[in-house]
């Protein structure tokens, strides 16, 4: 009788530990990731780290390398690296540097890395999850765009050698990526699925060159500005928004062109800040950037109306961040030959400056 009934029994006890199965494990609380400023403090030179409300919290002694110049500061969307461009004689230069340590260049600390050691290396972005960046390498060799992980690793990224913008979206190893065949023929923006092993075209304009591709925070619209394909250096170009999908392209605002002023989108990507040129009659700052007279101003994307942020009526504004609230933004400013970075009060129009020393290239970090 016992041999008959174990059958059910049997079954009863594997549809009970199914059912166990299927109830999810209880999930440990992780902890709120915490934004940071850091600037870099030119004498004596560190990179400084604020909290969100801008209170000092740390600075860490960062000297840049003889005979090189600082280009910019990149952080990664989240974690605690961050990479350094440099501009050295033998080319630009990436460092990667690990913020929650103290830095010094040397094998005993780990705290600096050079992922690129044979060749040059330019910056182009970050991966979501914070533990590689795009890197093109070897511009004047054997050009091409790499994937480097924080921890050593590379991986050969197949996109055109002539990429010269990458922007990464919310999803794993999809990204948009801009190049030119040549002066006069414009540029293409793609968009690439997979690490690059599967591309299609979203958008090409004839007579301008696609820079600072920009996605929004929801993933559907993606930012840029146009810059005319012409021999000057420093002109006025235009601020564009499209659909992921490469549709519905608009222009939203006129912004300067040339110097390398990204827009960026606020955080609840209702807005753009950009940079605007003040003076483009003045045919010296079509040559020098020393004779650019620019402000910030912030475009409404659905409306398209543009409030002016900054006043300056002499010298420039750089690259505005947003603050993680959305409140301030942050920028270099550059006057009589000295930067500083500054914050501006979104609804106020209150500007004033971080650190007392020349400082620049302000990174909000979450860590």
């Amino acid at each position: 009788m016992f041999l008959r009934r174990l059958p059910i029994v049997f079954y009863f006890l594997l549809s009970f530990f199914v059912i166990l199965s299927c109830i999810p494990a209880p999930q440990t609380p992780q902890p709120s990731l915490q934004p940071s400023l850091y600037v870099y403090r030119f004498n004596p030179p560190a990179l400084v780290e604020f909290s969100e409300d801008f209170q000092l919290i740390k600075e860490i002694p960062f000297s840049i390398p003889p005979n090189c110049g600082l280009f910019n500061i990149f952080p990664a969307p989240v974690g605690k690296y961050m990479a350094v461009e440099l501009n050295c004689p033998n080319g630009q230069t990436v460092l990667y540097l690990e913020t929650s340590t103290s830095l010094s260049v040397g094998p005993e600390s780990g705290s600096v890395t050079q992922p690129v050691t044979n060749s040059d290396s330019h910056f182009l972005a970050w991966t979501p999850d914070g533990k590689a960046a795009y890197l093109k390498i070897d511009s004047l060799g054997n050009p091409r765009v790499v994937r480097a992980d924080v921890d050593g690793a590379q991986e050969l990224i197949p996109i055109t050698e002539f990429t010269y913008d990458l922007a990464p979206s919310l999803n794993e190893g999809e990204f948009t990526f801009t190049f030119s065949r040549g002066m006069g023929q414009g540029s293409e923006l793609w968009l690439a699925k997979r690490d690059g092993k599967v591309v299609e075209q979203l958008y090409a304009d004839p007579l301008n060159y696609i820079s600072f591709a920009r996605w929004s925070p929801d993933g559907r619209q993606i930012a840029f500005i146009k810059i005319p394909d012409s021999q000057t250096p420093f002109t006025v170009g235009e601020l564009w928004v499209m659909d992921v999908e490469g549709l519905n392209a608009r222009k939203l605002a006129d912004a300067d062109a040339g110097h390398g002023f990204a827009a960026n989108w606020s955080p609840d990507g209702t807005k753009i800040a950009f940079v605007l040129r003040e003076n483009p009659e003045d045919e010296n700052a079509d040559q020098s950037s020393d004779a650019l007279v620019s402000n910030i101003q912030i475009v409404d994307v659905e409306n398209g109306k543009s409030t002016q942020i900054t006043n300056l009526t002499e010298g420039r504004v750089e690259t505005p961040y947003w603050s993680p609230g959305g409140n301030t933004l942050t920028f270099n400013v550059i006057r009589n030959g000295r930067m500083d970075v500054h914050h501006a009060d979104i609804v106020t129009g209150r500007m004033w400056a971080l650190l007392t020393e020349p400082a620049c290239c302000p990174a909000w970090m979450r860590k």
